[in-house]
């Protein structure tokens, strides 16, 4: 199946009890930007090309709401909305024009766990993108929690067209460009929320927004590391409403050629818990959080 149907992950939405709040964090302490505001909800940018990597609406409790996937064109989006509705997922409606803030064509649909996504193509992309020190770029992952791992990461692979990069003994890591992975799913007792990634330029950049985080209250639960799969570094935080959100740099770029690991591939030596072997392990709060965030609407 075309690697190319999906090109990337473009934005996360999440509802939040307290909208102005949220957005004070992730503009004056995450260091993302405002790129629109529509009634009640504020979408919020990188310094990449995506016209928003995050949006913020008021919901009772806190909740994922939606994942949008980049598509490569409108009939990428056409053959994608078919070959969903035949795997037995619900489209929230056909493909049509994006009204929202980012605009494109595209339509919204919930994968067998109940996860919602949206698929769009052809939205807004900022002219000014540019890697720029301690600011995120881009997303660079969602890793969910699943009940049934296996049978999610092949929804994805068999329907969405991504590629499986590697498995663990916790998770399968699985791609839709040269990134690693965009998208992971962990074992678990149920579907949830398990961190968003954010990508930043370089591992001093991860460095510095962790002194940053640290100094503004929000210590870092896991990190400073390196990952094994994906080899990208990492630092793990809590944001407001017990999001778990990461900073990360560096993510190996892969091609067809890359082979995919399994379990016994990935394998730390004693007492490890990243490729450096310097990293404390997570913290007793970070993988309480790491199971709190549900799906809504």
């Amino acid at each position: 199946m075309a690697l190319s149907l999906i090109t990337g992950l473009r934005s996360v939405e999440l509802g939040v009890t307290d909208v102005a709040a949220s957005e004070a964090f992730y503009t004056g302490t995450w260091h993302l930007a405002v790129a629109a505001r529509a009634g009640d909800a504020v979408y919020l940018r990188g310094t990449g090309a995506p016209h928003h990597v995050l949006s913020l609406r008021p919901r009772p409790t806190a909740g994922l709401l939606a994942v949008t996937l980049t598509a490569a064109s409108h009939s990428a989006v056409d053959t994608l909305a078919a070959r969903i509705a035949a795997a037995g997922c619900t489209l929230d409606a056909p493909p049509a024009a994006i009204t929202e803030p980012g605009g494109g064509y595209g339509f919204g649909f919930a994968d067998p766990e109940g996860r919602r996504f949206c698929i769009v193509a052809d939205d807004t992309r900022h002219a000014d993108a540019a890697l720029v020190t301690d600011m995120p770029e881009r997303l660079a992952h969602v890793v969910f929690n699943s009940a049934d791992a296996d049978a999610a990461m092949k929804f994805f692979v068999d329907t969405l067209g991504f590629t499986l990069s590697d498995s663990t003994r916790m998770m399968h890591f699985i791609r839709c460009n040269s990134d690693h992975h965009s998208i992971a799913f962990a074992y678990a007792k149920d579907a949830t929320l398990n961190h968003i990634a954010f990508m930043l330029p370089d591992w001093e950049s991860v460095m510095t927004g962790g002194g940053r985080l640290r100094d503004a209250g929000y210590p870092i639960e896991w990190g400073v590391g390196r990952h094994g799969p994906g080899h990208n570094v990492f630092a793990y935080f809590i944001g407001p409403e017990d999001v778990v959100i990461e900073y990360t740099a560096e993510v190996e770029q892969v091609d067809a050629s890359y082979v995919a690991g399994k379990p016994e591939d990935w394998k730390w030596l004693p007492g490890r818990i990243d490729h450096w072997g310097i990293s404390a392990p997570p913290t007793p709060r970070l993988k309480e959080a790491q199971t709190k965030i549900r799906f809504s609407r």
